[in-house]
Formats: structure tokens, sequence, C-alpha cells
């Protein structure tokens, strides 16, 4: 319990914060990923620059995942600043540079646009004339296939299908759905699927919702609750009403399976939120209490409580903050091995991240974690005394990012992870340094370290790429090198790999679009390749 003393401060001190301007939103999406870059692909780069943030929405805020290396007219390269798992499709946003007013006080410090919300201010609502609902639709349809073959295995093939869609006010109505759903096989590998199509099937969300007005929703389906995200995908029931700046909802049907994310009635939740927005011209601010119950078979598996706050009302800097108790506990008692309930609330996860802009072309992120092992008694009944003996563990990381100018940006992140069960903390450093111009070949290059120390590997990596538009607005380009080198505890050989990459992105038209990645990892008695293609339509 010693962590809830520092994270309720972090929340009340935040409840303090003032001013901020905000931008305009251009929307992309991640299109591939590698260990070091992430690609996003934008209808546009136009007023996005080398250096700056990008951003996924969560909870109604934007969080920073990333920083524009290299760009070009619709795609930008970028290195990851999170450690939050990022996908293929999922939705990256840039803020846009505008010139705001101001208004005389004598300080001529200019302010730094800051993360925005996809919450409309309440200053500007009142403004708005109310018009009729409006269908609008949005998605996508993807085909990707991942080809491996090396010198020591046959080939393997596998082929991956995704589909999403957002469709709001279907018909002009107050009917609106949402879906994400993806199917993934190897070729001549069906015995998984038949045996159970969920094996290959996973519906991340399926959902219709249904407005009755502005201060009442209702859910059905499979969806995500941004106020609950420590909940993950909910199949059931979801409703929530708003009264001024207060929110509050219940839910109530399934977890998916744990093993294959499948539907599962025998894993029975419920549970209710309370929270409060605060939104404005000057910045925003969330605060969410939420209760779950967790089922199993009609026995309690879990049962938890989960408060989380973001801020972003003092100027050039964004707070975020979530603590997590487990109210439901068992206590092992080694010498006949049973288990007693104990309903002390426990602190099982503390997260708190703060990102502080210095300057305009300068930033500084800092964030902690402590996190228990997650316990579902009935789900994990056979394992339960392992899982009880599991230490807490603890991690900072510290991220800087500088962009003095257009062609030269840097940034670096260094991350301490530890347990007292651990023989050693694992350690992590990756810096890198970007030209978004080259002279005479008229290219972005990078050029990136990685330092790692774990329990059992010590290991570098080294890594320089280069990428243009080799046609403008059509075909774009990279080519990069990697090399790595690991030092295992336990092994006196080390693994050494030379690995090279090649990228091109074809823009076949403005919805339509193709991607080809080919890789090589080469050692010293073996080679492995990977083919990767993506074809992508957007509607």
């Amino acid at each position: 319990m010693k962590y809830i003393l520092p994270a309720f401060l972090l929340l009340v001190f935040s409840l303090n914060l003032r001013a901020q301007t905000q931008g305009e939103v251009k929307e992309g999406a991640i299109s591939y990923i590698t260990p070091q870059n992430v690609y996003v692909k934008f209808l546009s780069t136009e007023n996005i620059s080398a250096g700056d943030t990008l951003y996924i929405i969560q909870n109604a805020i934007s969080i920073p995942v990333m920083v524009v290396k290299e760009f070009s007219s619709i795609s930008c390269v970028c290195a990851p600043i999170s450690a939050k798992l990022l996908s293929v499709g999922d939705k990256i946003l840039s803020q846009r540079k505008i010139s705001m007013p101001v208004i005389a006080t004598g300080d001529t410090t200019a302010q730094a646009p800051q993360p925005i919300t996809i919450k409309k201010d309440t200053v500007v609502l009142k403004k708005e004339v109310v018009t009729g609902l409006k269908q609008n639709i949005s998605g996508r349809i993807s085909v990707s296939s991942y080809s491996n073959f090396s010198s020591t295995s046959a080939f393997s093939q596998q082929m991956r299908y995704n589909f999403s869609l957002d469709a709001n006010n279907l018909g002009n109505s107050k009917l609106s759905g949402e879906a994400y759903v993806t199917f993934a096989n190897k070729l001549n590998e069906w015995s998984d699927v038949k045996a159970n199509i969920f094996n290959g099937l996973k519906i991340y969300s399926l959902a219709l919702d249904y407005a009755f007005n502005k201060n009442n929703s209702l859910s059905v389906g499979r969806k995500m609750n941004p106020r609950l995200s420590s909940v993950g995908a909910i199949d059931g029931l979801q409703y929530e009403t708003k009264y001024k700046s207060i929110s509050a909802g219940v839910i109530a049907g399934s977890r998916p399976d744990y093993m294959n994310y499948g539907f599962n009635p025998k894993l029975l939740q419920y549970g209710g939120y309370i929270g409060h927005d605060y939104n404005s011209l000057k910045g925003n601010m969330q605060t969410t209490l939420a209760f779950v119950e967790q089922k199993n078979n009609g026995y309690t598996d879990r049962r938890f409580a989960y408060v989380q706050h973001s801020n972003s009302l003092l100027p050039k800097l964004y707070f975020f903050g979530s603590v997590e108790f487990d109210l439901y506990n068992k206590v092992f008692n080694p010498a006949d091995s049973s288990l007693t309930q104990n309903n002390k609330p426990t602190l099982s996860n503390l997260y708190v991240s703060m990102r502080y802009k210095i300057a305009k072309p300068l930033s500084v992120s800092l964030s902690y974690s402590a996190r228990q092992n997650i316990i579902y008694y009935e789900t994990y009944k056979s394992i339960v005394d392992q899982l009880l003996e599991a230490a807490t563990m603890q991690g900072y990381m510290l991220q800087v990012n500088c962009h003095p100018g257009r062609i030269v940006s840097f940034g670096a992140n260094a991350g301490y992870r530890f347990s007292k069960t651990d023989p050693r903390p694992s350690k992590n450093l990756y810096s890198f340094l970007t030209f978004s111009n080259v002279p005479l070949i008229n290219a972005s290059a990078t050029i990136s370290a990685t330092l790692l120390e774990t329990a059992y590997v010590n290991g570098s990596i080294y890594s320089l790429g280069f990428s243009r538009d080799l046609l403008p607005g059509k075909l774009y380009g990279g080519i990069s090198y990697r090399y790595v080198d690991y030092k295992f505890v336990n092994s006196e050989a080390p693994l050494v790999q030379n690995m090279g990459e090649i990228d091109l992105n074809w823009q076949i038209m403005k919805k339509l679009s193709v991607s080809l990645t080919c890789e090589g990892t080469f050692e010293k008695n073996q080679n492995f390749n990977r083919v990767y293609v993506n074809l992508t339509q957007r509607f």
C-alpha cells in the first residue's frame, strides 16, 4: 500500500492545473511495425515535420506514442516513445501546428500546442447550430501474407485478413456500429481452425450503439469501454448516462474466453463506474472510479476497483495515472495447501506518467509502474500458490526528444525494471539521430543504437536506414541494416546477426495501397528470410 500515497498526491496535484492551447487533428494509421520503427500512413503529411510527436486516443485523451523520424508526402517513419502495445491498423493522430491569437499580457513567451483530446470543447458546443443526424461510414479491408523460409526449416506462409468499420448514425438515425475483426491461418494447416473457429477468428470489437439523446446511450455486443480500459473487451450490455460534467454507467455480460478470445458465457462480469470530465480551451481533465466483479462458472474469479485520472490543464504538462485495487483475495497456507479468503484491499497495479515540454523543440517524459500478477482465483486455481508468491514488478522509463529544426532530430529513452525475485534488474537504452534530407541522395537517414541487460542476456543492436520518395505521392521506399550481438548468461556462445530490410509502399489509388517488406537475417551457420505483403482498401 506504500504506492497509494504518491498516486493520491499526484492526482490531487493535477486537479489544480491550468491553461492549454490546442491544434487541429490529422488522422493516419499504422501500416507496418519493425523492432525499431513504426510506419504511419496519412492522406497527406502536410504540416508534419521530423521530430513531431504522434498520438493514439485512449479514454478520450491523446497519448504520445511515437516521434516522426522521416516523412514523405503520405507516410512517416517513426520511433516509438511509449511502452504501449501498437498494432497494424491502429489510428494515429498528428496535431497540426496552427497560430492562435495572443492577448497582450506583458509575457511574450509563446505557449506551444499540447496534446489534444477528441472531446469537443464545451465553449464551442454552445455556439454550434444543432443540425440533423448525418450518416458517416468509414473503414478498411486488408489482406496480408507472412512468408518465412530459412536454410534449416521448411517454407511456411500465414494469411491474415482484417476488417474494421466505424459507422456513425446509420441511415441518419441514432444507431451506430463498430467492428474490428481478423482471421489468420497458416496455409495447409486447417486442423486448429476446424477444431475451433476462434483459433483463427479474433473479434476485437463488434457492437451496436443507440443514443437515446445526447446524455443517454446503450451499447450491445463486444466493445471496449474507454472508461474501463483495465477490463478489456466486454461482451454484453453497456449503458451510460450523463448530467453536465458527470457520467455514470453500468456493464453486464461476460468477458472473452481466456484461451482463444471467443465467446464464453460462463465468464460473467458486471460492474459500474462514475466519472467527471472537464473540457475547455485551456485544457482537459478526466477522472473515473469503477468497480467490477468477474465470475467463472458462478464463482468469484476477481473483484477489483479502478481509478484513472488524466490532466492537461497546466501549460506544457500532461499527466496520466491509474490505480487498481483487488477487493477479493486469498491467502495460501503452506501447511495444508489451502486458501483462506481475505478481502482486504490490495494494490495490484499502479501507473503514473508525466510529459513536460521544456521548449518547443525539447520534451521530457517520465513514467513509473508497479504491478502484481493479476490472479483469477477460479481460472488459475491449479497455480494460484505460485502466482501468490510472485513479487511486485516495478519499472521506470525516461524519454527525451529534441527536434531543433526540420533537418535534424534526436532522442533517447531508458528503462529500468526490477523485482525482488529477479537475479538482476532489467535495463534498456535506445537512442536515435535522424537527418531528414541527406545531400546528394535526397533521402532521410536514421542511425540508432539499443543496449539491453536482463537476467539472462546482455545485448546491443545498431541500425542504419535510408528512405525516400521514389515517385512523389505514389511510391515510397526504404532500406536498412541492423547488427545484433547477444551474449547469454548461461551460454559461452554469443548470438551475432546481420539483418537487412527493404520496404516499399505504393499508393495505387487514393484509398488503395500495397506494401512489401523483405527481411533477411544472417547468422554464422544459418539464415532466415521473411516476406510481408499487405493490400489495404479504405472506404
